[in-house]
């Protein structure tokens, strides 16, 4: 009894080690990241290995570009967008949190009801999220797609050292630098360059509204640019770039 004691002691502080290590290499690569930009981020990667595997070839679009070289009318339009809180929040928005949660626990509760009544339900329960642009930062810079609570947990321990380690301006250019525009589209200017054939200096202001609407489904509306959704939803983010505070 004493050495299997003994034995899961050990196996557990291997565990907590392995952790702790983690957690460093983690802290080391984000404190890098404040003066070096990085080549490609965890879900590029995986990206570029799932289109490799499924079309033989890699069409991939991306240049880095500086702050300055991204047009403020894109900033204002991906915070008032994605995060209108970006430039005063600590990372985590716990108020757009809990208002997501209530929403897809209302839609979720409304499918279930549907379909014990016997009606079909075609599309299922729309998830509306609540992630921060360094919480999204977070996770397409150093984590995998997959969805769980200790994924959940360690997005949340590296949206906190991002915001220690970085300032708001470095996190957005990150930020606007990586995110997804659409299939091997990366960053503000690829997207700038493939949707408007100009530099991301250049964009205007509806330009900028659309690009930032298309980012919960790049893909998506990649295929489908005559969307009366994105059309209607990049009109109304347009008149509410003035209200955006950049950092």
């Amino acid at each position: 009894m004493r050495n299997l004691f003994r034995g899961l002691l050990r196996w557990l502080i291997l565990v907590a080690m392995a952790a702790l290590l983690l957690q460093l290499f983690f802290v080391a690569r984000i404190a890098l990241m404040a003066t070096v930009n990085p080549q490609s981020t965890a879900f590029e990667r995986s990206e570029a290995w799932r289109i490799l595997s499924t079309k033989g070839s890699l069409p991939w679009r991306q240049q880095w570009v500086e702050y300055e070289q991204i047009s403020d009318h894109l900033k204002r339009a991906v915070i008032a967008s994605e995060d209108d809180g970006f430039s005063n929040h600590d990372g985590v928005d716990w108020d757009a949190l809990e208002k997501a949660w209530q929403k897809n626990a209302k839609a979720e509760a409304l499918v279930a009801k549907k379909a014990a009544a016997g009606v079909k339900v075609i599309k299922p329960a729309k998830v509306v999220g609540g992630s921060t642009i360094t919480q999204q930062l977070a996770k397409n810079l150093l984590l995998s797609g997959e969805r769980s609570l200790p994924r959940k947990g360690q997005e949340l321990v590296l949206t906190y050292l991002l915001e220690t380690l970085l300032d708001k301006e470095r996190i957005l250019t990150l930020y606007l630098n990586h995110v997804e525009w659409g299939e091997g589209v990366f960053g503000a200017e690829a997207a700038a360059q493939h949707y408007f054939r100009k530099p991301a200096a250049k964009l205007s202001p509806l330009e900028a509204a659309r690009l930032a609407v298309m980012l919960p489904r790049p893909k998506y509306f990649e295929k489908l640019p005559n969307s009366t959704y994105l059309a209607e939803r990049s009109a109304v983010i347009a008149t509410r770039l003035w209200r955006a505070e950049l950092p």
